[in-house]
């Protein structure tokens, strides 16, 4: 490909997506952003090749603006980034269909309707790469974090799915599963639950996010990655 690939990241005002989008401004790719707030307009305004979008990602009317823009300004979407903010939390049964409705929106319906949009776009340029942040807990799951740990639950099904139906049009798509991040506060409890005693970093997130994207991962699909410094005990 002689021009510079195209990328979404969404939610990238700060945190684990702001770093997501500058390590792929730096490794080349013009980027479309995406954030709730201001965030994503300021970090556009510093990065090379850069437009922002403000919207929620689980607005279908966000995300279908979000892809007319970045096909607008760049002809081609090589990578997407879905990433996004925190479902509610509290007690199992307190929790409203309210609540459940919003994480569905947020945490799986994001990551369909962002494919279902940029498929057709992959397939007709010959390929391209989704990674989806997920967590640790959707297959251990927390009740500290209980609507994302059964919707992400979900999404690992729905990435398999996925990989199915278009890999043979070159089209791959992971789930990036982050531990603690220190992105958020640390507390002592949750870095003794981690063998190598400490939270992640951001750029260590964004790194592997990179990769994923990147044709030296051209053979990786359908896989659930744990980035979460050894603290999911499952095998």
């Amino acid at each position: 490909m002689s021009e510079s690939p195209a990328a979404i990241v969404t939610a990238a005002g700060q945190g684990i997506g702001a770093a997501i989008a500058r390590t792929l401004a730096a490794a080349g790719y013009r980027l479309v952003v995406t954030s709730n707030g201001g965030g994503a307009e300021q970090l556009a305004g510093e990065l090379p090749s850069a437009v922002a979008v403000t919207g929620s990602v689980a607005d279908p009317d966000h995300l279908a603006a979000v892809v007319g823009t970045a096909m607008e300004h760049f002809g081609r979407i090589d990578a997407v980034v879905n990433n996004t903010g925190h479902a509610a939390k509290g007690d199992l049964l307190e929790l409203t269909d309210e609540d459940w409705h919003q994480g569905l929106d947020m945490l799986l319906l994001n990551v369909v309707r962002m494919t279902r949009l940029v498929t057709p776009i992959m397939q007709e340029q010959g390929g391209g790469a989704f990674v989806n942040i997920s967590t640790f807990s959707a297959f251990e799951p927390s009740l500290t974090f209980p609507i994302s740990s059964a919707i992400r639950a979900g999404l690992g099904s729905y990435i398999k799915l996925y990989a199915d139906s278009y890999g043979a049009d070159g089209i791959r798509i992971n789930n990036l599963l982050p531990g603690f991040i220190d992105s958020h506060p640390e507390s002592p409890e949750n870095v003794a639950a981690i063998p190598m005693g400490r939270y992640g970093r951001v750029d260590e997130i964004a790194s592997v996010v990179r990769f994923l994207v990147s044709d030296e991962s051209s053979y990786i699909t359908g896989q659930n990655l744990k980035v979460d410094g050894g603290m999911a005990r499952s095998v």
